[in-house]
């Protein structure tokens, strides 16, 4: 199997850009120019096929340091622009990315495995915050209060905090960053972007695309950075006091991690870390509707999200008939190179990805669980370099260890409820983790129930509607485990500012809060 036929020469000349750039500065902010000497250098193998992308070099100290104080002075330049023209830079990315979003799209395919469909979806997901931001930018409000005294105005007011510190993961490897870039960049912030060393690529072509808007406004270099590397340069982002907030998304554990080095310099986090995301389908659901959901949910991305569908549960008195469905379906998935139109289902990341697949699949059914369709590792001519398996659902206990956990692989794990909306809903809480959420039900009640202070403990909650998906215009982010982060829509723009509350006296007198009285002769 073979992609090369398959790339366009836009994308084929953005792969020999980066190759040809391997030892230059531009690696992390994109516009310097001379030339380094590779530390380390990482090749990038397509999980489509095992071919060969490109080398990348893994950033030192010295290059770290670069790239810091870089960002610090361009940060005073940068927040004094007005938001309404730091929004009009954004403006420009926008329609930057309207212009790369096929090579850019097929380019995340390539690299982390995702349909080409969904790699397309991933830039247009750019696109839609780009355009967020930009309204975004002639809306940074504040609030005024009244005073108890007289004379006195009350107001708060919000402050860039500097520079802001993205950590992003190999399954988003370009929308998430945006998420945070964009609405940090329209606040006055500069970011330095560490992308996943599993997915480099993207995010140095991102960089690229980014410099050329920035070069053509003649704007200075470090409002947006990017530096590769490994785990070791997210802990020393996360150990750093010149950066304010560090916006991390990845694993629990890794989160945890981020937490307690920011927290012990008093830094701000935004965490987006692991879901356990469950769909509940009642007697009342649509049941239609309920497996096309479900199924996304369960296989997009080969089961890649933090917001895919893991477990379902599912009333007795349509459990039969749910299950049947998805077997008949999981039966004839269109497995294959994600570059393939026909294609729903790509390739997991890497090998260490099927590995997590197998023994999880071992560890459940040793647990009690039974394995009806899938599991299967695909080794023919075909497969045999890329990273593919047949999505897999396991019927099982809801207090199952393996269940507990967050496996980033197509796993679903179907889990029969009895009874009132409660027992599911109560299944569904049972879990570490808390991102997203959803509950098919036809019935007033039963949705109301899922989406009161009883119900959903995660930070989505839907209604008809899957798990994965989310939109951009809704605050992104879950409770628990999954960190508490918010992202993108809403209000989320508040965490990457500073809040400052100010009194103004127009009057002669100065009185004390509270009518104390404090006089002194003078």
């Amino acid at each position: 199997m073979t992609t090369k036929h398959l790339v366009d020469k836009h994308t084929i000349e953005i792969l020999q850009t980066l190759q040809l750039k391997a030892q230059n500065p531009a690696y992390y902010t994109g516009l310097v120019s001379g030339s380094i000497e590779a530390r380390e250098l990482k090749d990038i193998f397509s999980p489509i096929d095992g071919q060969f992308l490109a080398s990348v070099a893994f950033a030192d100290e010295k290059e770290y340091e670069y790239v810091i104080t870089t960002a610090q002075k361009a940060f005073p330049i940068w927040q004094q622009i007005p938001a309404p023209k730091r929004g009009e830079i954004v403006r420009q990315i926008g329609n930057k990315l309207r212009l790369y979003k096929e090579p850019l799209g097929k380019l995340v395919t390539l690299e982390m495995g995702k349909i080409l469909q969904e790699g397309l979806g991933e830039v247009q997901e750019m696109i839609d915050i780009c355009d967020f931001a930009v309204g975004l930018s002639r809306q940074l409000y504040g609030l005024t209060m009244h005073s108890e005294r007289p004379e006195h105005r009350m107001y708060e007011q919000y402050h860039p905090l500097g520079i802001v510190g993205i950590i992003s993961a190999f399954n988003f490897p370009v929308a998430v960053w945006s998420w945070n870039a964009m609405i940090a960049a329209v606040c006055g912030n500069v970011c330095v972007w560490k992308p996943s060393e599993k997915t480099p690529l993207t995010a140095i072509a991102t960089q690229h695309i980014v410099n050329e808007v920035l070069q053509e406004n003649h704007l200075p270099e470090g409002i947006f950075n990017l530096i590769i590397g490994d785990k070791k340069i997210g802990e020393r982002m996360a150990k750093d006091e010149r950066i304010p907030l560090i916006s991390a998304t990845g694993s629990t554990a890794m989160g945890k991690q981020v937490a307690q080095n920011v927290a012990a310099r008093l830094g701000k986090t935004i965490l987006e870390l692991g879901g356990n995301n469950a769909i509940i389908i009642t007697p009342n659901a649509n049941l239609e509707m309920a497996v096309r959901a479900t199924v996304f949910g369960a296989v997009g991305t080969c089961g890649q999200r933090c917001t895919t569908t893991r477990r379902l549960i599912v009333h007795k008195d349509v459990y039969e008939t749910i299950k049947e469905k998805l077997v008949k379906i999981y039966q004839n998935l269109p497995i294959g190179n994600p570059l393939h139109s026909q294609t729903l289902v790509g390739p997991l990341v890497d090998k260490q990805a099927l590995e997590n697949f197998k023994k999880a699949l071992i560890d459940v059914q040793a647990e009690g669980g039974k394995l009806l369709v899938g599991g299967e590792v695909l080794t023919d001519n075909e497969y045999a370099k890329g990273c593919y398996v047949t999505p897999a659902i396991v019927e099982a206990k809801n207090h199952y260890p393996t269940v507990q956990k967050e496996t980033f692989a197509p796993i679903l794990y179907l889990i029969q409820y009895e009874g009132e909306v409660a027992n599911a809903v109560q299944i569904q809480n049972d879990v570490k983790q808390g991102l997203s959420s959803a509950i098919f039900t036809t019935n007033l009640l039963e949705a109301e129930y899922f989406l009161s202070h009883r119900g959903s403990d995660c930070g989505i909650a839907n209604v008809n509607i899957g798990t994965s998906g989310a939109e951009i215009g809704g605050a992104f982010g879950g409770e628990k485990e999954t960190g508490g982060g918010r992202e993108s829509g809403s209000d989320a723009w508040k965490a990457y500012m500073r809040r400052q509350t100010n009194t103004i006296n127009y009057s002669t007198q100065l009185p004390l809060a509270q009518g104390i009285r404090f006089e002194i002769n003078l």
